[in-house]
């Protein structure tokens, strides 16, 4: 039995989906977890498990899914990354032609902010990354979240009093 051609199964359709969204939901997940590999295997992943229930998944709702797995996967993942980041430092190897104390305070600082933004809960951690970071509009955040504006708004506040809270008192 052939797929329809109006249907997530169609290899087309498939293919066009994949150039379509695999793109932003890529940078979606990445500014939510910092590692462009994890990102992109989380990506591939949600495309895999949409080709293998691509019967069960209408096309208008296919980018809705997509990002629904991706971003269920990453939180799935998010708790063990905690603990990574948590023993590993997150050092990131960067050149700077700085002085070594703006160096150590330039750590300190960014130390400061993951920890800030990893004590956030995760549904405030996912509305301020995507505004914050992916300059995304409240508007466009509930339409992908399926959410409403409104609690897009309280969420970003909750978000800021606590990132205020943890990083206040700190000078660069």
């Amino acid at each position: 039995m052939s797929p329809d051609k109006n249907s997530v199964c169609e290899k087309a359709v498939f293919e066009n989906i994949f150039r379509e969204h695999s793109k932003s939901i890529r940078n979606f997940i990445y500014m939510k977890c910092g590692n462009l590999s994890q990102a992109e295997d989380l990506t591939q992943d949600a495309f895999v498990k949409l080709w293998k229930n691509c019967a069960k998944v209408s096309i208008q709702k296919a980018k809705s899914y997509l990002f629904t797995i991706t971003k269920n996967a990453f939180f799935n993942e998010y708790e063990h990354q905690k603990v990574v980041l948590k023993y590993r430092g997150l050092q990131r190897n960067k050149v700077n032609i700085e002085d070594p104390e703006f160096q150590l305070r330039q750590k300190e600082f960014q130390e400061k902010l993951n920890n800030a933004i990893n004590k956030l809960k995760p549904k405030e951690r996912e509305v301020f990354l995507l505004n914050r970071i992916e300059k995304k509009k409240y508007r466009e955040i509930a339409e992908l979240l399926g959410i409403a504006v409104k609690t897009v708004e309280m969420r970003m506040h909750a978000a800021l009093v606590t990132m205020r809270k943890e990083i206040k008192n700190y000078k660069i």
